[in-house]
């Protein structure tokens, strides 16, 4: 297997470079953590023992080299994307909170990289709607 010898972000994506001289990227909504981190943060990072693995410590964050060899690219335009991108002020954490489901997942959710059931889906809406609901009644 290839091993990991250089990391580097450019326009948006993760890019490794391998010891076979392979250069693989993926954009950063594979990676809710790092898409979030700022450049300092993710310029903090040690590539493991074995070549494998890319650790942020800062961020709590673990890549291993497979995530790369994926071809399918995030699909930005599902329904919950279309709702945080047209409301950039709904605070993700919250609303995670508030669905009872967790950050990353809700993060995956919204940057196309994980679809979510019907049922999760509409769960989703549901709560996003309530909101409305409560904000309109102020």
């Amino acid at each position: 297997m290839e091993s990991i010898v250089k990391v580097w972000f450019a326009e948006g994506r993760i890019l490794i470079l391998t010891d076979q001289g392979n250069t693989y990227s993926r954009p950063l909504e594979a990676f809710p953590l790092l898409m979030e981190a700022n450049p300092e943060q993710r310029s903090k990072y040690e590539i493991g023992m074995d070549g494998d693995d890319i650790r942020w410590d800062d961020i709590d964050e673990d890549i291993h080299i497979s995530s790369f060899f994926v071809t399918a690219e995030p699909d930005l335009n599902n329904p919950i994307a279309q709702v945080f991108r047209q409301f950039p002020q709904l605070n993700v954490s919250e609303m995670a909170r508030s669905i009872g489901i967790n950050k990353s997942l809700l993060s995956r959710y919204i940057y196309g990289i994980k679809k979510p059931s019907e049922q999760r889906k509409e769960q989703i809406l549901s709560c996003i709607r309530q909101l409305g609901r409560e904000m309109a009644a102020i």
